[in-house]
Formats: structure tokens, C-alpha cells, sequence
């Protein structure tokens, strides 16, 4: 008698359990790898129906080695994981989790950027120094007298903008893409919100057109003196280019949750220099978030397996039917 399969490769520093436990209750075969290394991953997931994926590359030549495989799952908002042309190729399903941590990245940002306006971490250090507010190195400004600059009108960025519009003086988003403005929020384009910007917030995914888009020409067009905020993708930016915005005041700070390379060197740059305030790509976590982040994608897999199609799908195959049925039916899912 055989059950449908589902493979969670790694889940870094989340508790499998929960979406393994929920898998099982469904009637899956369900394993976890804790590992990205291909080999590992098609070991135990040779004969699988479903792959969970955190960080694991999935690309051709994994595919290649697990022929059964109909639906992709992410642990995340993100899908860059996946070489998505190749998985529509194959008529795969994919899915992700576009509203797990929305709020908990939105106001991490926020934070970041009030942070950095009030200057807060000077502040502190100021107080631990043994000194006070007659020894604070620069005057923070008033927000409200202040510009927030959005790239990228995702879901993030609209939660973003929907909090921090009562805030600030104005909000502008550029996004082709985007359809309809959220309260408060004026659309325009990139040249217009470099230049107009006080504080720049990173919300784009990486694309081949986006990675490396923040370098020395987009910052020399920032206002001087701004601020830059990425809680998105690390490979958006440049980091030698900031660092240099940074060492020369055209930069008056930057806060990084995410890096090129995570975690950054013990000796990069990044970690040391006194305008920046970084956070370990965690802008995402929250008591929440951790729970939706394991049990999303078994609800994802199992809402395919029963009725054909996930909750959350990005990647929908042309000839999209539902999963052929088994010898025994898994508990809850179609014979």
C-alpha cells in the first residue's frame, strides 16, 4: 500500500516537527533531510510526490534526480531558490508563502529606518560612553518633514507603507508593476524617488535586473545625506559601493537584514562600519511567523494533493490536473 510523499529539505533553524506532524496526519510518507546538498536531498526524496524547500537550490539537475516530483513548496515569500522556467518546463507546481511574515518585515524596516533616523544606536552609545544629550554627535530630524521612498510595491512594502504614510511627510513607491496605490502613497519613478527620497527601503526580489542595482551610480543619485534600508534580498546592493556612500557622509546610514553572503565574514566590512545597523536576516521571525513558516507549506502541499491545487500558487502548470490517485487513499485526501 503506497502513500503520497513529502520531503522537507531544511528548515535552518525552524522545528520541522509541526509541518512533518500535519504531513503524517494527512496520510503522507513524510521525511525531513536537514540538509541543501543534492545528493542528501535526492537520497530521500527519490521516491517523493512533494518537495518542501527552505534555502536548497532546485534546479535541472536536481529535478532530474527526483522524477516523481509534481509540487514545489517554499518556506517563504521568496522563490528564487527555484529555477522557476525549468519547473513550468516540467508542468510542476509551485507554491509559497506570500503572507507569512508580511507584517513582522514591514515593521522591521520601519524600525530600522525610525531607528536610524533618531539615531538611536549613537544614542546609546552616547549614554554607555558616560556622556548625554549635550554630547550627541548629530541632531536627528523630524520625520514628518521627511521623504520614504519605496522600490518595490509588493505586499511588504504596502504594509509598509500603509503604517509608516501616517509618519512621514510623503511616500514614494516605484513599481512598474504595481496596480493601484495604497493610501497615502504616490507613485513615480525611479530617477524622481532617488532624487526626492530621504529614506531609500529596499522591496524588490532578485531577478537577474535587480541584483547588484544598488551600486556607486543608483547612490550617487540618492539625496545626500539619506538613509538606506534593506530588509529584502542581499544581493541588491553593492556592498563596496555602500561602504563607500557610508565613508564619504553621501550616505548618512544604512540598516542590512539581509547580506551577499549570510552570515557576512567575521572580517567584512559590513560588520564593523559605525553607520550601519544590521540585523541577522531576521526581520521575518516572530512567535507567528516561526509556526506559519513549517505549517504553510504542508498546508500548501496538502491542499494540492487534495484538491489539485495549492493555496498559494506561483508557478501554475498548463495541463494542471489533479494528483493521480493512490493504491490506499491517504486520511482526508481523495482515493
Amino acid at each position: 500500500m503506497t502513500r503520497p510523499v513529502a520531503v522537507i529539505t531544511e528548515t535552518e533553524e525552524l522545528d520541522p516537527e509541526p509541518g512533518l506532524r500535519l504531513l503524517s496526519e494527512a496520510g503522507f510518507d513524510a521525511r525531513f533531510v536537514g540538509s541543501r546538498d543534492p545528493d542528501a536531498i535526492s537520497a530521500a526524496a527519490h521516491d517523493a510526490d512533494a518537495l518542501i524547500v527552505g534555502y536548497a537550490r532546485v534546479d535541472a539537475a536536481l529535478l532530474d534526480r527526483l522524477p516523481g516530483v509534481r509540487m514545489i513548496a517554499t518556506m517563504s515569500a521568496g522563490y528564487d531558490m527555484i529555477d522557476i522556467a525549468e519547473a513550468a518546463r516540467r508542468g510542476l507546481w509551485v507554491s509559497n508563502l506570500p503572507d507569512s511574515a508580511t507584517e513582522d518585515v514591514a515593521v522591521h524596516a520601519l524600525a530600522q529606518t525610525l531607528a536610524l533616523i533618531r539615531r538611536l544606536p549613537q544614542a546609546d552609545a552616547v549614554v554607555r560612553g558616560g556622556g548625554w544629550s549635550n554630547d550627541f554627535p548629530e541632531l536627528p530630524r523630524r520625520v514628518s518633514e521627511m521623504t520614504l521612498g519605496l522600490v518595490g510595491l509588493g505586499r511588504i512594502a504596502r504594509t509598509l507603507a500603509h503604517i509608516a504614510a501616517p509618519l512621514f511627510g510623503r511616500v514614494l513607491a516605484h513599481d512598474p508593476h504595481a496596480t493601484g496605490l495604497p493610501e497615502g502613497v504616490e507613485q513615480a519613478g525611479l530617477d524622481e524617488v532617488l532624487a526626492e527620497a530621504d529614506v531609500l527601503s529596499l522591496h524588490t526580489p532578485s531577478t537577474p535586473q535587480t541584483r547588484g542595482m544598488v551600486d556607486g551610480p543608483l547612490l550617487a543619485r540618492m539625496r545626500p545625506g539619506s538613509i538606506l534600508v534593506n530588509a529584502s534580498r542581499g544581493d541588491l546592493i553593492e556592498p563596496g559601493a555602500v561602504l563607500a556612500a557610508l565613508d564619504s557622509g553621501h550616505l548618512a546610514g544604512a540598516a542590512l537584514d539581509v547580506f551577499p553572503t549570510e552570515p557576512p565574514a567575521a572580517d567584512d566590512p559590513l560588520r564593523r562600519h559605525p553607520r550601519l545597523l544590521l540585523s541577522p536576516h531576521s526581520a521575518f521571525l516572530s512567535d507567528a511567523s516561526l509556526r506559519a513558516y513549517v505549517t504553510g507549506p504542508a498546508h500548501n502541499v496538502i491542499a494540492w494533493w487534495t484538491t489539485g491545487q495549492p493555496k498559494s500558487p506561483v508557478v501554475v502548470p498548463e495541463q494542471a490536473t489533479t494528483p493521480a490517485p493512490r493504491t490506499t487513499s491517504p486520511q482526508g485526501a481523495p482515493a
